[in-house]
């Protein structure tokens, strides 16, 4: 399973798009400052994540949350799901 991903920075309020095979391992990277990318931002929460079964889909799924039709898209699901949760 492949796992594409949005954190929330406490620090600045911004989002982080990302994807993995293993979340729990990539959140603890994230958040001892491993990745060069939100090293800066920390601490990060996860908000929002959605499973795939092959690596492909996960990974054309991430870049295209990361469009601006992308982002759009990925805002309206964040908050439906916090709207359930």
């Amino acid at each position: 399973m492949y796992t594409v991903y949005v954190l929330r920075s406490l620090k600045d309020g911004n989002l982080y798009v990302g994807c993995t095979s293993n979340l729990k391992r990539r959140l603890s990277s994230h958040n001892s400052g491993r990745v060069r990318s939100t090293k800066g931002r920390r601490p990060l929460t996860l908000i929002y994540h959605e499973e795939y079964e092959d690596r492909v889909t996960a990974f054309r799924t991430e870049c295209f949350y990361k469009t601006a039709k992308g982002k759009g898209e990925l805002k309206k699901k964040i908050e439906n799901h916090c709207r359930i949760v």
